[in-house]
């Protein structure tokens, strides 16, 4: 696959009750590419959100669950997930601040 760039690499916001309740300790969850690391994930979190500063990144891997609709069998998608964490005076994320 050709290389990621950053605005690749976050695909989608995660919105749990667990999720929610991490935000005030400045944790962000994020479905993210699944061929992304770590290090991708920072720079495209600091580059799409002016002002924040990305202290670690937690990664996890789901793989895809199997499906069935009468007789025919299948899978989903694997996703991966990031858990964001930003340093105490980085700003927050604006996309969860209306949530």
């Amino acid at each position: 696959m050709a290389s990621l760039k950053y605005y690749d690499v976050i695909l989608k916001p995660v919105v749990t009750e667990k999720s929610m309740a991490a935000m005030a300790d400045k944790k962000y969850t994020f479905l993210v590419h699944p061929e992304a690391n770590k290090s991708m994930i920072k720079e495209a979190v600091e580059k799409m959100f002016e002002g924040t500063k990305v202290l670690s990144v937690n990664t996890m891997n789901q793989a895809g669950k199997n499906k069935r609709r009468g007789m025919v069998t299948g899978k989903t998608a694997k996703t991966k997930k990031a858990i964001v964490q930003l340093t105490a005076e980085s700003k927050d994320i604006e996309i969860f601040a209306g949530l």
